[in-house]
């Protein structure tokens, strides 16, 4: 059988925000090639070398450089989002634990995040239910746990 590569892409409005936040919330992701000295993003820059905007770049990249795991690919596209994820991403933060300290790290990792910019929109009912839900700044939904 043939083995393919695996990227992951999502489709947001506003590709730096997005692309920014999950490369703080994953850890050694990171983007290709860094923003040139002097500039806070792409967009800046290419401003700056009078490159229009229909002749940019409508994307970003996140690559781990220090794992193995897939590509992240972030594509501007016009229409917002509509509805619940069919596809989500879980953070898997506590391998090994369990109950009050599985508990804890969930809920320390949920508290970094949304200093990032993610929202809790779920708390799971059942006490013994270890996840929560929550959404990236452009309400794409993923899980911690």
């Amino acid at each position: 059988m043939t083995a393919f590569d695996l990227h992951i892409v999502f489709d947001c409005a506003d590709p730096d925000l997005v692309a920014g936040f999950w490369r703080e919330a994953l850890g050694d992701y990171d983007f290709p090639m860094p923003v040139p000295d002097g500039f806070t993003s792409w967009d800046a820059w290419a401003d700056a070398q009078g490159i229009p905007v229909e002749q940019r770049p409508t994307g970003r990249t996140l690559v781990d450089k220090v794992r193995d795991r897939p590509d992240i690919f972030f594509l501007k596209v016009p229409e917002p989002k509509a509805g619940k994820n069919r596809l989500h991403l879980d953070i898997k933060v506590a391998p090994g634990l369990s109950g009050d300290a599985r508990r804890s790290r969930i809920q320390e990792e949920a508290a970094r995040l949304t200093a990032l910019g993610a929202t809790i929109i779920q708390r799971p009912e059942d006490p013994d239910d270890l996840h929560l839900v929550l959404q990236d700044p452009e309400g794409n939904e993923f899980c911690v746990a």
